[in-house]
């Protein structure tokens, strides 16, 4: 066992969290501040990455939500900060070992689909890894999962079925559409997105495919999301920048938020 899960269990006296929760860029906020039991920073757990960008706060929030338990990433940390892949796989690691079965993934991505503008919300169907790190490369570990894991499901069906249910119940418009991620720091070439458009691309980001790779990999059901924050490059005329990142996933942080919790209250 990790030393960071440890140091979580021995603060919640052995208490489990089936759910985990990963906000994205610009994504600062899932509980109110009644349902928040306590919180931990990055800092003080070993294994985890701390994050460096803006819009990364670097905590786990622990927190109930309509009775159910709920450990929350305040934040997530990136290839292209110089962490190495298999790093970025601890903080996956942790949320099993701490009891989590459901895994909930955020993110703020850029939009290949015309139709699919900033504000926009995307379930994930599948991903396509273009950024050339694997958070599973390296030796084994047995006891997290196997050598050769299966990705055929790695955004769990029935979770998918579940969250577009939800969100017809919340009335929150919902699209679908695979994910592709490039390495960063910088963002994607027109042409790169022209090709990522041609292979089956939807939206395009910097993060998630390591996460999902390491829930699979040790059995963590798992259902991400896009905010999307703008046409990617060569789609419109703007220059890019993390700036519009954060804004644009500011204003669309309450629907990504209120979509969680029907899910959670409705399906669980």
């Amino acid at each position: 066992m990790l030393k960071s899960s440890k140091i979580i269990l021995k603060k919640t006296n052995n208490e489990k969290y089936p759910f985990g929760i990963i906000l994205g860029s610009g994504i600062k906020n899932f509980f109110e501040k009644k349902e928040i039991k306590f919180s931990i920073s990055y800092k003080n757990l070993p294994e985890f990455p701390k994050p460096t960008i803006k819009g990364h706060s670097g905590k786990i929030v622990f927190g109930s939500v309509y009775k159910k338990k709920i450990a929350c990433l305040y934040g997530r940390s990136h290839i292209y900060e110089g962490h190495t892949p298999n790093k970025l796989a601890n903080p996956i690691r942790v949320l099993k070992e701490i009891g989590c079965q459901t895994l909930v993934i955020t993110n703020a991505a850029g939009s290949l689909n015309k139709k699919m503008s900033s504000g926009s919300l995307m379930l994930i169907s599948d991903h396509i890894n273009w950024s050339g790190f694997n958070p599973l490369i390296g030796p084994n570990d047995d006891n997290y999962g196997t050598r050769f894991p299966d990705m055929s499901d790695a955004y769990n069906l029935d979770l998918r079925q579940k969250m577009h249910k939800a969100s017809k119940i919340g009335k929150i418009p919902l699209y679908k559409g695979v994910y592709t991620m490039y390495s960063g720091p910088n963002f994607e070439t027109p042409a790169e997105i022209k090709a990522l458009r041609v292979i089956g691309g939807d939206a395009v980001g910097m993060s998630t495919v390591p996460e999902v790779i390491v829930a699979n990999h040790c059995g963590i059901k798992t259902v991400a999301i896009s905010l999307i924050t703008n046409f990617a490059a060569g789609l419109s005329k703007n220059k890019l920048s993390h700036e519009e990142t954060l804004r644009e996933a500011q204003k669309g942080e309450k629907n990504i938020v209120k979509l969680i919790k029907i899910f959670l209250k409705v399906f669980f």
